[in-house]
């Protein structure tokens, strides 16, 4: 089982987007998957086609220990995966979780007894350094960055992986940066192609090949509560999802090869 937590500092940048399509993409390549949703917005959730205001128990319930994993997912109607749902009772966890004992493991331990149930699991990270996130990260064998290719993510970038390295130092050792993703990628900006030029520079083999382009397409998928990928498999933004999801697959397997 591999885990994955899709994180990035700052707002906007298209984790959830991101998170819902992987999923449903791996889903789509014959990948058991579970999506996990760590934002109280529950934005995931409902990109899924869960409805968020109607859930008996959600993944507040799994890191209070109040529900196991097995009681509290769902299946995504549309998506051929399993759903670690959130509402707004996530947000309480901040505050209730503070004065537990091992706070920052409470997900890796729920996901701990599941191993042969998943070959995925991605979590979708709340876009601040809080208890959710660093439960996120502490779970996870690797970070994936979405990132737009804008000077404001550049700046953003380095205090994500400041944190990244702080928590492998302290919590996880298992933790790395997997790749980052270029999202929302506009080739006619001259900008967009030269952060991209500095991100290949700078991170080498650390930036994924696929560009996921700005595509309306993507953007209207979460109203109609189905994942962009099945939503319009023709639009770009569809197929480069589906190509990431490609990209990551032959990654993992790369590493059961070049162990």
């Amino acid at each position: 089982m591999h885990i994955f937590a899709i994180a990035n500092q700052k707002g906007g940048v298209g984790k959830t987007t991101t998170a819902v399509n992987l999923a449903a993409a791996l889903a789509a390549n014959g990948q058991r998957t579970l999506l996990v949703d760590l934002d109280p917005q529950g934005n995931a959730t409902m990109g899924c086609g869960v409805d968020k205001r109607s859930l008996q128990s959600s993944v507040y319930q799994v890191l209070l220990e109040l529900d196991t994993l097995a009681d509290a997912r769902v299946p995504s109607p549309s998506g051929k995966f399993d759903v670690l749902p959130a509402n707004r009772d996530l947000a309480g966890a901040e505050v209730e979780l503070v004065d537990l004992d091992l706070r920052e493991m409470r997900l890796k331990a729920a996901l701990a007894a599941h191993q042969e149930d998943y070959d995925f699991v991605l979590i979708d990270c709340p876009p601040s350094l809080s208890m959710l996130t660093l439960n996120g990260l502490c779970a996870a064998h690797g970070v994936i960055i979405p990132m737009q290719c804008e000077y404001y993510a550049l700046e953003g970038l380095s205090d994500l992986v400041n944190t990244i390295k702080k928590v492998h130092a302290n919590l996880n050792r298992d933790l790395k940066i997997i790749g980052l993703l270029r999202v929302m990628y506009d080739p006619r900006n001259t900008l967009s192609t030269q952060v991209s030029a500095q991100l290949e520079q700078h991170f080498g083999d650390k930036v994924f090949k696929t560009l996921v382009p700005r595509n309306i397409r993507l953007a209207e998928a979460p109203s109609y509560g189905v994942p962009g990928v099945l939503f319009d498999k023709a639009a770009k933004g569809a197929q480069a999802y589906l190509a990431f999801a490609v990209e990551m697959i032959d990654r993992v397997n790369s590493w059961k090869d070049n162990p």
